[in-house]
Parts: C-alpha cells; sequence; structure tokens
C-alpha cells in the first residue's frame, strides 16, 4: 500500500532544547494515524513541520510522495489542515468562509459556491450558512473549520486535537464524520490526548513522550501488552484520600493510582498486590470492600507503555 506520510531521523530543536528527537515513523494512505502523547510532547511541532510551518533540525519527511524540504508547496496543494484553533473569520457567514478558502486554494470561480454548499449539506450545517460564523457554537465552528480544509478535496487531512472543548454530543457527531472521511479514502492525521477516542477512531497509534515515539501499533496490539501484566481495582470500606500514594511506596514494581474514589494497580505479581492491599488496609484500620481484574484498555497501555498517569493527558491544553 502507497504510503502517505514517510518520516526518517526527524528532529526539532528550539533553543537547544529537543522538542522532536529523531522520530521514524509511515502512514499508510487510508489509515487514521493516531499521533497521542501528553502536553508537550512534540505533537504541534510535528504536524508543523510535516505541513511546512516550521523546518526540521535535521531528518527527512516526505507527505504524499514530496519531500517537506523542497516540495512543501506542491504537498499543500494535495493536504489539508485543522488547526487546534479556527482560522476562520467571524464576521463572514458559513458559507462566504468557504468561499473564501476555495478562492484561496485556487478553485474556479465556477465551482467556489458549488464546493461550499455541498460542504455545508455534507456537515449538517446548510440550514446556517448564512449565519455568521461568531453565531455558530463549538462544535458547529469545528465542523466548518474542518470543512475549510477539504474545500480543495485533498488526499491527507491533518486534525490537530479536533473535540478539545466540545461537548459531549458535538464530540460525537465529530468522530463520526472523521470515520466517514476515511470511508471516502481520506487519510487523516490525529493528534489527540483523548485515549478513548484514539482507540476508537485509529487504525495504528503512535505514543510519543518527550519527543520520542516509545510505541506504534495498532489499538488491539498495544492493549494486548498491557494486558501481559495484570491490572486490578480496588475499593476499600472507607475513604482513603492517600491510599494510592502509600499502596505505591510498597508495590515499587507496579503503577498505582487513584480514580475517582477506587485505586487501580497495573502490573506487578497478583498474589504480591493482594496481599499488600489486604495488609495495608488493616494496618489502617479498615476493609476491602472489592478487588475486580480490569479488561485491557488504551488508558491501561499508556500507563504500562509510558508509566504516566492519565492525568497527564487530562491536563493538555489547560485541562480541556
Amino acid at each position: 500500500m502507497a504510503k502517505a506520510i514517510e518520516v526518517s531521523g526527524l528532529t526539532k530543536h528550539y533553543d537547544g532544547l529537543v522538542a522532536v528527537g529523531g522520530i521514524d515513523f509511515e502512514v499508510e494512505e487510508g489509515d487514521i494515524f493516531g499521533f497521542l502523547g501528553p502536553n508537550g510532547a512534540g505533537k504541534t511541532t510535528t504536524i508543523r513541520m510535516l505541513t511546512g510551518l516550521s523546518r526540521p533540525t535535521s531528518g527527512k519527511a516526505s507527505v504524499l510522495g514530496y519531500d517537506i524540504g523542497f516540495e512543501i508547496v506542491k504537498a499543500k496543494k494535495a493536504f489539508g489542515v485543522v488547526p487546534e484553533q479556527s482560522n476562520m473569520y467571524d464576521e463572514l457567514s458559513g458559507l462566504d468562509n468557504l468561499i473564501f478558502m476555495a478562492q484561496l486554494y485556487g478553485l474556479a470561480s465556477r465551482e467556489r459556491r458549488a464546493r461550499a454548499e455541498e460542504l455545508l449539506k455534507t456537515f449538517g450545517l446548510f440550514e446556517r450558512k448564512d449565519s455568521k460564523f461568531a453565531t455558530y457554537s463549538r462544535g458547529m465552528k469545528r465542523a466548518v473549520t474542518i470543512a475549510a480544509a477539504l474545500v480543495h478535496r485533498p488526499r491527507l487531512l491533518f486534525l490537530d486535537e479536533p473535540t478539545v472543548g466540545l461537548d459531549v454530543v458535538a464530540a460525537r457527531n465529530l468522530r463520526s464524520l472523521i470515520q466517514r472521511l476515511r470511508g471516502e479514502g481520506i487519510t487523516v492525521f490525529l493528534t489527540t490526548h483523548y485515549l478513548e477516542e484514539a482507540d476508537i477512531l485509529c487504525s495504528r497509534i503512535a505514543l510519543l513522550v518527550k519527543g520520542k515515539i516509545i510505541a506504534m501499533d495498532t489499538p488491539s496490539t498495544l492493549k494486548a501488552k498491557a494486558e501481559e501484566k495484570p491490572a486490578v481495582e480496588i475499593v476499600f470500606k472507607a475513604p482513603l484520600p492517600q491510599a494510592a500514594e502509600q499502596l505505591g511506596q510498597r508495590l515499587p514494581d507496579a503503577v498505582v493510582m487513584k480514580v475517582n474514589d477506587k485505586v487501580r494497580v497495573y502490573g506487578g505479581d497478583t498474589a504480591i498486590v493482594l496481599e499488600a492491599v489486604l495488609k495495608y488496609a488493616r494496618e489502617i484500620g479498615t476493609g476491602v470492600a472489592s478487588v475486580s481484574s480490569l479488561k485491557p484498555t488504551l488508558e491501561d497501555a499508556f500507563v504500562k507503555l509510558t508509566r504516566l498517569s492519565p492525568l497527564a493527558m487530562a491536563v493538555e491544553k489547560g485541562g480541556k
């Protein structure tokens, strides 16, 4: 299968700091490729390099067969970019924004309005086509921003945190739209910090931490790796705010964290974990209400592979 993106040794330094540290990956045409990582991992920096907004310090990359070093202008005609923040004009209507973007992309004048209206119908916004962009909800604004990136019929779409700040319904609708794009043969390069979102949408995922790719595979394979070590969830009979921290000191081979009123333990020998939990409960003067094993999720894989708490992802983009 043809490659939509090929990256080799891609590196970016800022004032002596390594933002992206020599990464290698490929994205096949027709894939939804997830680029996951906590704040500061280098996700947006990678997109900026691949789309020509920032020059790599070293390394090579090609997008749709075009070398980003000297053929980026040709590449831009074949891909679309949806930035985290909308680049539409508040004073223009949704229709006029799309017509203007069609003009910027060089569509013939006779095609612009028809293409804009087609996209508004696809996104379910045709009835609001004449309303000013400023009056749209967050979900509607995000949809129009994506439509603008599709106006020139690109083969590849870069989506940077597409559902940040959206309510549950708007985020669900947007995910359905992204899945439809794949059905139309459009390759999607998706950065997100929502692990569940990546699990639903992506055919392959790369985990990026501190500018390095630490794992890359299908969601099912990554979850299988998490299954190699057990994960259990403990509920104590009394609230114990410090339980995760204190148990973590007793279980150095495991990752222990608090999730709501429960404690989760990833890894370690199950017998040793249960013995430590029961002993801890006795010493504190309470009991264990329940212990249950957990079916591996992408979150579990993230914890196992990065040894970071999922909270490292949750604080991304200002905690949204």
